[in-house]
């Protein structure tokens, strides 16, 4: 079964990768897109966002449909999608054309985002859940780089068609290995999933919905202040002086120290058994890191320690609902908590830019450590709903069965 699992987490690690490197293919592209398509860079942010955008209608249904077809079925159907679209995205000939691809390939993409999420927390729910999860979300930020090296000079040698072609390409290795390789736990798996499961399930009852919704709020907190420091610290960088090649490369550091940090982190709080400490500890830190980076106190220590700040709670939050979860709630729970997710970061951007133009560009960085810092004030409240929760089951497995003979 040890085997089982750690083979199975390496399956899932790189077939997540491919998302990774999916969603960057656009940004690696953009000069390419602009000149070919005859698009503006307005319009290149809007094929970013199509990649996350259905997320806030279909993150919780896609649960539900993790409920009732399996969670494999919907993970190989997700991975078709994302196919099709890469597929479209470069036979697009018109801008059009490459924005419906985007958009059927990020419905793929929040199908498999919420299904192997829960497949990781269906093997590891009962130990090392923390280390998985940090193995797992590594897998975004490996594909991201993979993206970032690979992708503009395939584009430079054979068109930015060919990069969406190798989206697809690697998306359909991630179909065969999932088809191949993936198996349900036996404490999990059902006989039949699509005749078993309730034709509609419910959401999870409210003492599970209540801490499950703080936990997405802080995933997506944790997140969107990640897209912030790396959408704004370039220009917080070059308004203090530095040159724009040395704000690029300084920035990208963070991102090689999350790729490490996540699953280092991950492990580091498995050991150590305090998942609650290092969220709160490293939020806190995270946030102050921002804070000062307005300041110019020195920049490239400020981003490699948000780096490692980012990383370490990482898997802690998202292995939190799986406290919470029942088995059978664990599907549709997830898919409320990737909701949550996707509203804040569809939205939160947006905030961020009117406080960049209503006052700086150090606004909007504040405001990434304003999230990032209320994310040890979300933990705490988490945890008392969690102990409430706790408390309630403790107390209803104390309950002597009631009698149905009066």
């Amino acid at each position: 079964m040890t085997d089982r699992r750690w083979q199975i987490l390496g399956v899932l690690f790189l077939a997540r990768t491919a998302m990774g490197f999916q969603f960057q293919s656009v940004a690696s592209t953009t000069p390419f897109l602009v000149a070919d398509l005859h698009i503006g860079y307005a319009a290149v942010g809007t094929l970013v966002g199509l990649y996350m955008l259905p997320g806030i209608l279909i993150a919780f249904p896609s649960g539900l449909l993790s409920r009732r077809f399996g969670d494999k079925a919907v993970c190989v159907a997700a991975l078709a999608l994302m196919i099709v679209g890469g597929l479209l995205s470069g036979i697009g000939q018109t801008p059009a054309g490459v924005f419906a691809g985007r958009l059927i390939s990020g419905v793929g993409a929040v199908l498999f985002s919420l299904v192997i999420t829960k497949m990781a927390t269906d093997w590891f729910a009962n130990r090392e859940i923390v280390l998985a999860m940090g193995v797992v979300l590594a897998s975004w930020p490996f594909g991201v780089a993979a993206g970032l090296l690979l992708q503009p000079s395939l584009a430079a040698a054979q068109g930015w068609r060919w990069v969406m072609y190798a989206t697809a390409t690697l998306c359909a290795v991630a179909l065969v290995l999932i088809a191949a390789c993936y198996r349900e736990p036996r404490r999990i798996a059902s006989p039949n999933p699509a005749t078993d499961a309730p034709a509609v399930p419910t959401l999870p009852p409210w003492d599970q919905l209540l801490p499950t919704i703080v936990a997405g709020v802080m995933w997506a907190n944790l997140n969107l202040a990640l897209v912030l420091y790396f959408s704004y610290a370039p220009s917080t960088m070059t308004e203090l002086g530095l040159s724009a090649i040395t704000a690029a490369a300084w920035t990208g550091a963070a991102l090689w120290v999350v790729m490490f940090s996540v699953p280092l982190g991950g492990l580091a709080v498995e050991l150590s058994s305090r998942p609650q400490t290092a969220i709160v500890i490293f939020s806190v830190l995270g946030g102050l890191a921002l804070a000062l980076l307005p300041t110019g106190t020195a920049p490239l220590a400020l981003g490699v320690g948000f780096g490692i700040a980012v990383g370490v709670p990482a898997g802690a939050i998202m292995a939190l609902p799986a406290r919470v979860l029942s088995p059978e709630h664990r599907a549709g729970g997830l898919g409320v908590f990737l909701t949550c997710y996707y509203i804040i970061q569809a939205f939160g951007p947006a905030l961020a830019g009117l406080l960049r133009e209503r006052w700086s560009t150090a606004a909007a960085t504040l405001f990434a450590a304003v999230l990032m810092a209320s994310i040890a004030a979300l933990d705490g409240l988490f945890y008392v709903l969690a102990r409430n929760l706790s408390f309630t089951v403790r107390r209803q497995q104390m309950q002597p069965p009631r009698s149905d003979t009066g």
